[in-house]
């Protein structure tokens, strides 16, 4: 979590570095637009009659003034924004923080129920009821797990036996309707062509076949539906017996330790994402505002241009190539040297626009790896990782661009592992361990709980955004210990 924070505000760093460059960058364009605007003037005082050259001067100048004004306003704005987005960095690094020290005081309450995890184990074996519970919730849960699977091969078997009945048309308009049935509503001419489109595709024959391979899947369904529910309860009953047997071994205060420590992880992960949210719509803005899209900034910008459109830019520069005055040959130099230099600045501008479009995708794409990392809860003080170079090489490779989000988080997805003498730190009503199996997880080894489940790159990150954590991140607590 270290890793990938640090990397995140390098990210959010760099990413307001080059926003402030992009703003100086804009700064010394105008700047070289206001010098561009008093060798013109120059050059019109040179070349102009008196009465045309005021009015040219006049025109120059009120412009300056005015684009002047506007960008001092802009200047302020883009202070705040820089301030409010410091404040928003302090905060996210306060709570990451907070966040790490619970993290670590739950590692040591966990090594508490750990050394009480064995005794209780064995006394709960030695429990007549709670072996009759653990045998029953066992046996519930193998029938569970069979339920759902012949409802999935009848569901697999309805999808291709059925295909042919869904591909006749005269076959499913009759269905539709219900034909055969006693919804079947319909007048007498309707109901005459009907019966000749059944008769016709022998519909009275292949009723039965289509409403059986319907039908069973759907009871198949809700018989494995109704296990889950006793296997929930019976999941509900096993744990209240070890959470009671845990507290009367001596860890009640281990575990509402690490419960009130999850409750506030949660509100903290719920902080950050707001947090991050409303950064990014300060960095959006500060972004805006740097680059010259801002309305003010454009106004201001439309000001110059115009009154440099209104000078005849191009014929004065001719008509001082043609004359032998060296004062405004060495003014026309001068404008050229002006120009290459805005040219250069608009390449600089080019780039670090590219570069910051870059590393705005790259930190989105690790706020969705890290929302995985804490959804999944690998933050648990059990969760180990087999890879030493997830936030070594890898990470740096991500960062380069040469590996993308969802391999980088498939790496630590396949590191992942449970040690100790239990499973993940998870709440009574997670899904029980035959769930998570069909999206390809393994048991945790030992504990009572199962793994919890996880987002990842098949099925996309599922980070929310604009909206809070979801109700499912941070540490869980309940009968496993």
């Amino acid at each position: 979590m270290r890793a990938l924070d640090d990397a995140l505000r390098d990210i959010r760093r760099e990413e307001d570095d080059i926003t402030k460059r992009i703003a100086r960058t804009n700064e010394r364009v105008g700047k070289l637009r206001e010098t561009e605007l008093g060798q013109l003037r120059a050059l019109a005082k040179i070349r102009l009659s008196p009465d045309s050259q005021a009015d040219l001067t006049g025109t120059l100048s009120a412009a300056e003034k005015q684009a002047r004004d506007m960008l001092k306003s802009h200047a302020g704005v883009l202070s705040d924004l820089e301030k409010q987005l410091s404040e928003h960095e302090e905060s996210l690094a306060k709570l990451s923080e907070e966040r790490q020290s619970l993290l670590e005081a739950m590692a040591s309450r966990q090594a508490e129920l750990d050394a009480l995890a064995g005794p209780v184990r064995a006394a709960l074996a030695a429990d007549p009821e709670h072996a009759r519970l653990a045998a029953n919730l066992t046996e519930r849960e193998n029938m569970a797990i069979e339920a759902d699977r012949k409802a999935d091969l009848a569901e697999a078997d309805r999808a291709q036996k059925g295909q042919p009945y869904r591909d006749d048309p005269l076959f499913a308009y009759l269905w539709e309707r219900g034909y055969g049935t006693s919804q079947y509503k319909a007048g007498n001419i309707t109901r005459m062509l009907d019966a000749w489109v059944a008769r016709l595709v022998r519909y009275h024959d292949a009723r039965p076949n289509y409403a059986m391979l319907t039908a069973i899947p759907e009871r198949l369904r809700e018989h494995a539906e109704r296990l889950d529910a006793d296997v929930d309860a019976l999941e509900f009953d096993v744990a209240a017996r070890e959470m009671a047997a845990l507290d009367a071994a001596g860890g009640q205060v281990a575990r509402q330790a690490i419960e009130t420590a999850r409750e506030r992880i949660a509100v903290i992960d719920a902080t950050v994402l707001a947090l991050e949210d409303e950064r990014e719509g300060l960095a959006d803005r500060h972004k805006q505002l740097a680059d010259g899209t801002d309305p003010t900034v454009a106004s201001a910008v439309d000001v110059l241009s115009e009154a440099i459109r209104l000078t005849s830019v191009e014929k004065l520069i001719a008509d001082a190539k043609v004359t032998r005055t060296e004062e405004d040959d060495a003014i026309v130099q001068r404008l050229k040297e002006t120009r290459r230099r805005i040219a250069e600045e608009q390449v600089e501008l080019d780039d670090e626009r590219a570069r910051l479009k870059t590393l705005e995708a790259r930190r989105r794409e690790l706020e969705d790896i890290e929302f995985e990392f804490k959804k999944s809860r690998y933050d648990d003080p059990r969760s180990r990782f087999g890879e030493d170079r997830l936030v070594g090489d890898f990470l740096t490779d991500f960062l380069k661009g040469g590996m993308n989000a969802s391999t980088y988080w498939n790496h630590w997805r396949q590191s992942q592992d449970w040690t100790g003498t239990s499973g993940p730190i998870v709440p009574t009503n997670q899904p029980r361990a035959s769930k998570p199996r069909k999206s390809g997880f393994p048991i945790p080894p030992g504990g009572f709980s199962p793994r919890p489940p996880s987002g990842g790159s098949w099925g996309g990150f599922s980070r929310p955004r604009g909206g809070g954590f979801g109700g499912s991140g941070g540490f869980k607590t309940g009968a496993g210990f």
